[in-house]
């Protein structure tokens, strides 16, 4: 016979040979006891945990001749076919290669027509979150409500892409990683039955690299056996699988303790010559760093080490380091292994962690300091400083004004990365060309253009408003302070918003960003600066010289201005009697 992989040969055929997932099992169990089993199950999680194979055994399970009952017999026809795949009531469908909305159409089709040698009709969609969105649409009204004959059961690796009203209709259950203890017990019955001699470290290795998927497990088993023969080590599962072996670990650490930079190198180099992956490099590092954690805060946990052993030299290694520099550690290969991800140089990146490592000074726990006199003296000088400025207080000083008083403001170089400068002078400039018909073109365009805009910059735009605008520029005031800085800092958002008013109003404006408390402040200073408070009786401005467009008409702003100052009772008296008839007299 034609040779099957031992994921294949090993499937579940039952609930009790699945491993893991107790909450799934239990709860499809009992339903199953007491005929109170659904229409539509949705079963997520990460890959090889079960999901397809829990299926089909729920499949047996509902369409035993020996049913109800908890699981299935394995021994009827219904259940020899089910296994086999030759039953033609069960059905498997594949939404990755029959993602369109004509193979769904099919099943809607025929769903109706009753079963034809079962009691009910199953139907299996494998990778149901590749279905389009017009194939979503066309199953969820059949998937609402079916016949009472037909059951659904989905499967998928990402949930969260399926649509909320597909997720609302079904029973979801989601599917666990397996723990290393339960994917080697089941490797355990594998090699037993398959007549294998094989190491409780080889297994353990395999169970590590497989990051909780029994299918990844069966399949590295399979071929470490394939390479090493009847008998299984630990030296071959490394060599198979790319994983690090405890020797290599420890003496990393001892590099790190005795900061010898040149062996952690020349260790890390041998490892890449050996061809292990360097960014599964870096996920053992920190998972060896949480074991040696682990073994020195909770030492009787040993059962949740995973990729060292419970013996002398790591326990002892674990004390030379203290928790806060594991933490450091940790931490560090973090964010190495997040930068990673975008760079084609990855062993530059282990590297320069390896070397943050070794510089790292942080506590020894074989070995005691003494004080340091100069940390001494920076606390008394800080006590003292204290001291004094709650003397002051008392006095009635404010320590600020004092201090402006003795000496000249400095200039903070890094106060910029925190407020936002105001451009008064650009402001200034936009105002003295303001016009009212400016300002209208670019409202008018503004909610269009947001909507061609990134999502991101247009939810950075989404609480700003345009207040002034001239012929070449205009005033964009922000609500928040913070928006408005990150507004100017950012160039991709800035040319994006060039482009869009381009594209809206046929010119290329400049806009100068301001929040909303500086935009009162410098419209306040203009208005008086330039005489503009004056108003005639026909509402035109009173203003001496040339002011441009300021003096031509009045600008938007002035009239918000002119509308925030108005008492509202007055002008509520105005609409109801006419202005002529009103006259107010201040008390």
């Amino acid at each position: 016979m034609v040779y099957q992989a031992f994921y294949r040969v090993y499937r579940p055929q039952s609930f009790g040979e699945m491993s893991g997932q107790k909450h799934v099992k239990q709860t499809l169990q009992n339903a199953l006891l007491h005929n109170k089993t659904s229409h539509a199950y949705l079963f997520s999680g990460p890959r090889g945990t079960g999901k397809t194979s829990a299926a089909k055994v729920f499949a047996k399970a509902l369409n035993c001749e020996k049913a109800p009952a908890k699981e299935p017999c394995n021994a009827c026809p219904t259940c020899l076919s089910i296994t086999e795949g030759s039953n033609t009531d069960v059905i498997e469908f594949d939404a990755a290669s029959n993602s369109r909305v004509e193979e769904i159409r099919d099943i809607i089709e025929k769903v109706r027509f009753a079963p034809s040698n079962a009691r009910f009709k199953v139907y299996i969609i494998d990778e149901v979150h590749m279905l389009s969105n017009s194939a979503f649409n066309a199953l969820l009204k059949t998937l609402e409500e079916p016949p009472s004959h037909a059951v659904f059961i989905l499967a998928t690796t990402e949930p969260h892409k399926l649509p909320l009203t597909i997720i609302s209709r079904c029973q979801r259950f989601d599917f666990k990683p397996i723990t290393s203890a339960e994917i080697v017990d089941r490797m355990n019955q594998v090699v037993a039955d398959a007549g294998v001699e094989a190491e409780e470290a080889a297994l353990k290795v395999i169970a590590q690299a497989a990051s909780g998927g029994m299918r990844d497990a069966l399949s590295m088993l399979d071929q470490v056996v394939s390479f090493s023969g009847d008998r299984l080590t630990a030296e071959a599962a490394l060599l198979v699988t790319g994983s690090i072996g405890e020797d290599i670990f420890y003496q990393l650490a001892e590099a790190l303790l005795s900061k010898d930079a040149a062996a952690a190198l020349m260790l890390l180099d041998q490892l890449i010559v050996e061809g292990k992956d360097v960014s599964r490099l870096a996920e053992d590092l920190i998972t060896f760093f949480r074991d040696l954690l682990l073994l020195r805060t909770a030492p009787d946990l040993s059962e949740l080490l995973e990729l060292v052993s419970n013996d002398e030299r790591f326990v002892s290694m674990s004390s030379a380091f203290e928790p806060e520099t594991l933490y450091s550690f940790i931490d560090i290969l973090s964010k190495t292994q997040q930068e990673m991800r975008f760079s084609n140089h990855a062993k530059v990146y282990v590297e320069s962690a390896l070397l943050k490592m070794i510089h790292y000074e942080g506590p020894v726990a074989s070995s005691s300091h003494a004080p340091d006199p100069h940390l001494s003296q920076k606390v008394e000088s800080l006590e003292r400083l204290i001291g004094e400025l709650q003397q002051q207080l008392a006095n009635g000083v404010r320590p600020a004004e004092e201090a402006g008083m003795a000496a000249p403001p400095k200039k903070n170089g890094s106060k910029t990365s925190q407020s936002f400068r105001i451009p008064t002078g650009k402001i200034n400039e936009v105002l003295k060309g303001a016009t009212r018909q400016d300002i209208q073109v670019i409202r008018e365009e503004w909610a269009g253009m947001m909507h061609t805009m990134q999502r991101s910059h247009s939810a950075l735009l989404e609480e700003t408003e345009p207040v002034a605008a001239s012929d070449s520029a205009f005033v964009l005031k922000f609500k928040y302070e913070i928006h408005c800085l990150m507004a100017s800092e950012n160039p991709s958002l800035r040319s994006g918003l060039s482009d869009a008013l381009l594209a809206k109003t046929g010119k290329a404006y400049d806009v100068v960003y301001v929040p909303e408390d500086g935009w009162l402040k410098v419209r306040e200073e203009f208005i008086r600066n330039n005489d503009l408070s004056k108003l005639q009786d026909d509402g035109t401005e009173s203003v001496d010289g040339g002011n441009g467009g300021a003096a031509e008409e009045m600008p938007n702003f002035m009239q918000e201005a002119e509308e925030q100052n108005a008492d509202p009772i007055v002008s509520e008296a105005e609409k109801m009697f006419g202005k002529d008839f009103i006259t107010v007299h201040d008390d």
